[in-house]
């Protein structure tokens, strides 16, 4: 079965395995746990004494406090990624085994948190430079001073790219033997047509 908030795939099974344990608590105490998992989804990092405590007298052993917490972080980051709504959460949950009550808990921490932890997400998203400008050339070379005789290509590269972070720009400058250069050249036709797919 498919799940909108697992991007419409099967529900990992380490997953399913948690939701028994997380219908063991309350879901006044489903709530504070989802708080203190949002929280730290969001920077503010979990205290894991209050976390025992809130789980005590269900019995939370610390692997299953672990668990939990986990299973958690993966349902809200991977709902909030998916941008589905608190309903579908809801009944989806449902269908995994979730209490009503408890999915009930844990979808009002996740609307109310929504926008945040969209913004954490996409902050913490991997964001790579992005090419500004590319200057190359190709010399021949005849000899050097540990060889006599080469008669070699080689390559050489200048990318300037821009953070995406800091809007900076960068130089990096290097040579590539022909052999290396080719592989680059094959890999860069190859992420060109899967781009191509993908547009």
């Amino acid at each position: 079965m498919r799940f909108r908030f697992c991007g419409d795939l099967d529900c990992p099974d380490w997953v399913l395995a948690e939701i028994a344990t997380l219908s063991r608590i309350t879901s006044i105490k489903m709530k504070m746990l989802c708080t203190h998992v949002t929280n730290d989804i969001l920077g503010n990092p979990i205290d894991y004494e209050k976390v025992n405590k809130l789980t005590a007298d269900a019995k939370y052993e610390l692997g299953d406090v672990k668990a939990s917490i986990a299973a958690l972080t993966f349902i809200l980051t991977s709902a909030a990624k998916n941008e589905v709504h608190e309903e579908s959460l809801s009944n989806e949950l449902q269908q995994l085994g979730l209490p009503k009550e408890l999915a009930a808990a844990l979808c009002k921490v996740f609307a109310d948190k929504y926008t945040n932890l969209q913004k954490a997400l996409k902050e913490n998203t991997l964001s790579l430079p992005k090419i500004e400008n590319t200057q190359w050339r190709v010399d021949y070379v005849l000899s050097s001073s540990h060889l006599r005789e080469v008669n070699e290509p080689s390559v050489q590269l200048c990318l300037k790219t821009r953070d995406p972070n800091s809007n900076g720009l960068q130089k990096d400058s290097f040579t590539l033997s022909k052999d290396k250069f080719l592989v680059l050249l094959h890999e860069l036709k190859q992420a060109y047509k899967a781009m191509d797919g993908i547009v």
